[in-house]
């Protein structure tokens, strides 16, 4: 008879009754990770006080790293190794204050049994609040039941409530009002028509998206299984970066200059330099923009109606940044490109939806929008943007509270004031972007806009849509914001229509939302309603958000 040794199982030790353990996930890049360390420290001294002061100690579950200079979890292995030592009952912080990768630790959340606390502080500096949106889609995606709170110094009493609840196991309990279920019997009946029409146009005709690469930056809440996509209508052709380099090579420099030639001359400004680690040079604008060529071509070779590059892994480590070809795509006006053997000029007079980090999500979003915005005769340059921060702001006619919207440069140069005349390139920073390249950088200009999020829940699609202005701040207020967040970026100043900061953030389910303009807010209503029923139609459910005079 044989005899097997059987691995002994990891025994983790229980926490103690006024005890709760916490993790601190983090990025891949060493740079970034090292860099941010300091935010998170301060954060975390911050949340234990405040833990501290109910009576209940935080014990961090895995130690700082001499070694590597911060304390992060920093890859999917080490996730899994960490909640070995985790005691599956134990209850969880997972505090946030830098961007983190979902996908190192959700293979221990998804078998913790104990409750689960996502938490972050309330700062621009680094992309804490954007990290933390990632995680709850990815763990609402997953059905995996959490609480989440957040706080600008973990003092207020809001904060304070929360983790009240949460300590006495309670689900932390957010005001989400805002939110309705569209009635779709309820929508004007043109509009509904026109939505509904789109929709089956799309279901038979079929759509690709193409995208390069699957799973950008641990974004699990981005990826939609076909089985929930395929009967949208919508199908991926799977493409590899490794193509993308490839195709980049096929262009010539005589190309790429061409389209340099062709942002000069729109006004665009390059803010170059000559060294390669810290600034932004010919030679890495000509790289992008023959990414740029490059990719316009795939799409157009495999029937793309929208495309999404991951850049990050793998191909950070090849080529400049993907931004400034990101944002090109994403407009109506933009450099031409032509087929090499035919001469003919690709997608002429029509922009290419780009997703930017392959945010399926926002893919959805945007193949309908284009359809829509097209359908209505409006311009259907769009794109994603991050949740980054916000404050309340009063001046230039606005009292509100002002979201800082911001993208790493994927936004189209007709969304800015005063177009490419108003755009610059900056250098990407060196602690996320090694090999530079520039953005395309510009401040979204006042006006009417349709925000939306498709997201999985349930595993069903949804799709949340609402309303916003985007207003004028002044020159200083603009550059403030800038810089406590990432000036290289383009940014928004964005009012929501009837939802609050924190109604926001607890509704949200992702780090990523879509805007488009629309010219006036009459119009607006109208393409939020098509929006909505093509939603409807396609068969997600589809939630109004705020004040939404349609639907009622």
């Amino acid at each position: 008879m044989t005899t097997y040794r059987i691995p002994e199982p990891v025994s983790p030790q229980p926490v103690g009754a006024q005890e709760v353990l916490l993790v601190a996930n983090g990025d891949l890049r060493l740079s970034a990770n090292q860099t941010c360390w300091p935010a998170q420290v301060d954060m975390e001294q911050k949340l234990t006080a405040a833990f501290a002061s109910e009576g209940i100690t935080v014990r961090r579950a895995h130690p700082y790293d001499e070694a590597l200079g911060h304390g992060f979890i920093w890859n999917q292995r080490m996730g899994m190794d960490v909640f070995q030592s985790i005691h599956p009952d134990a209850p969880l912080i997972v505090a946030e204050a830098v961007w983190q990768y979902s996908h190192h630790v959700l293979a221990g959340l998804r078998d913790h049994r104990g409750p689960i606390l996502t938490v972050a502080n309330w700062n621009g500096q680094w992309p804490g609040l954007v990290g933390l949106l990632n995680l709850n889609g990815s763990l609402t995606k997953m059905g995996v039941t959490y609480s989440t709170i957040w706080s600008e110094d973990f003092t207020d009493e809001y904060f304070l409530s929360g983790i009240r609840q949460w300590i006495q196991g309670q689900h932390i309990a957010h005001d989400t009002s805002h939110v309705r279920d569209l009635a779709v019997s309820k929508l004007p009946t043109a509009e509904a028509e026109l939505g509904k029409a789109l929709a089956r146009q799309l279901k038979q005709q079929k759509a690709i998206m193409g995208i390069f690469d699957e799973g950008c930056m641990g974004m699990y809440n981005a990826i939609i299984d076909d089985e929930l996509l395929n009967p949208t209508g919508i199908y991926k052709e799977r493409l590899s970066q490794s193509a993308l380099v490839a195709g980049m090579r096929k262009v010539s420099d005589a190309e790429a200059q061409q389209v340099r030639n062709w942002l000069d001359a729109s006004g665009m400004r390059f803010v170059i330099g000559t060294d390669e680690a810290t600034e932004l040079t010919d030679a890495q604008i000509l790289e992008q923009l023959k990414m740029y060529i490059a990719a316009v071509r795939i799409a157009h070779e495999f029937g793309c109606a929208a495309i999404g590059i991951q850049y990050q892994q793998g191909l950070k480590d090849m080529v400049p940044a993907s931004d400034l070809a990101e944002g090109l795509l994403n407009n109506v006006e933009r450099p031409p490109v032509f087929d090499p053997e035919t001469k003919e000029e690709l997608f002429a007079g029509q922009a290419i939806p780009h997703f930017n980090e392959v945010d399926e999500g926002a893919a959805v979003d945007a193949l309908v929008t284009n359809r829509v915005w097209t359908a209505l005769g409006l311009d259907p340059a769009t794109t994603l943007h991050d949740l980054r921060w916000g404050e309340h702001y009063t001046g230039e006619g606005v009292d509100d509270y002002v979201w800082v919207f911001l993208i790493s440069g994927a936004a189209p140069a007709s969304h800015f004031i005063n177009g490419y005349t108003g755009a610059t390139s900056e250098r990407q920073p060196p602690m996320y972007f090694r090999l530079g390249g520039g953005t395309l950088k510009g401040v979204s200009k006042p006006g009417e806009i349709v925000w939306s999020r498709v997201f999985v829940m349930d595993n069903e699609l949804h799709a949340d849509i609402g309303r916003a202005t985007v207003v004028a701040l002044s020159d200083e207020e603009t550059e403030r914001r800038w810089r406590a967040t990432t000036p290289q970026w383009p940014i928004m100043h964005a009012v929501l229509h009837g939802v609050t900061r924190d109604q926001m953030m607890a509704r949200h389910k992702a780090n990523h939302l879509n805007v488009a303009y629309a010219p006036s807010a009459e119009v607006a209503d109208q393409a939020l309603t098509v929006k909505a029923a093509m939603f409807a139609e396609m068969g997600l459910h589809v939630h109004l958000c705020g004040d939404v005079k349609v639907g009622k």
